[in-house]
Parts: structure tokens; sequence; C-alpha cells
């Protein structure tokens, strides 16, 4: 994934918290969303999931072309359910979207 400040893309970071016992059943849910639902939608550019070492935190990081593909997808019948799984698993959950202000590629 290219990150450019200059980009017009809606850039979302969502964070999930739990405990370590249902870490793996996030991920698993998270993974299945992406590869059956979230990636097929329009206006889904790419994203990366990441764990933490003690298992308490998982980082989703999407692009979308635009806020409102980001909102679409996320009204779909298909992922209000997901969402309401996934958030029964965790202790909190929280997408928040977001303007490049800046990015350093490496030297």
């Amino acid at each position: 994934m290219q990150i450019s400040a200059t980009s017009d893309e809606q850039t979302v970071i969502s964070t999930f918290e739990m405990t370590p016992g249902t870490c793996t059943d996030v991920l698993e849910a998270l993974q299945d969303a992406y590869d059956k639902v979230i990636r097929h939608q329009p206006g889904f550019r790419g994203a990366a999931l990441h764990v933490n070492d003690a298992q308490t935190r998982i980082c989703t990081y999407s692009r979308w072309r635009a806020r409102a593909d980001f909102q679409a997808m996320l009204r779909t019948p298909e992922m209000r359910e997901r969402n309401r799984a996934i958030a029964a698993l965790c202790a909190r959950f929280e997408p928040v979207m977001y303007d490049v202000a800046a990015t350093y590629p490496a030297q």
C-alpha cells in the first residue's frame, strides 16, 4: 500500500480490545470478514491487520476511495451482523476515520 498525504482516500484505523483467550476468535472473524465481504466492497483499496504481543489488542488499517464507501460497507446487512458478533467478543471496538496529514518514506 502506498500512503500519500495528497490522496483523497479515506483511512480507517479500527482498534479492538479483548482478552488473550478471545484474540484468535476475533482475528479469525476479522480475517473472514475481509476475505469474504469487505475487500469485495466498492471503494475498498487495501487493509492490514495487526496483533499486539499480549494478544489483547488488534488494530486494522484500511483505505477506501471515499468515506461514503466505508460507511456503505458498514451498513450492509452482512457487515452489521458480523460487527455485532465481533463486538460481542471484544471489551471495546472503535473504528476511526482519518485523513493522512504527512508521510515519511524510508531513506
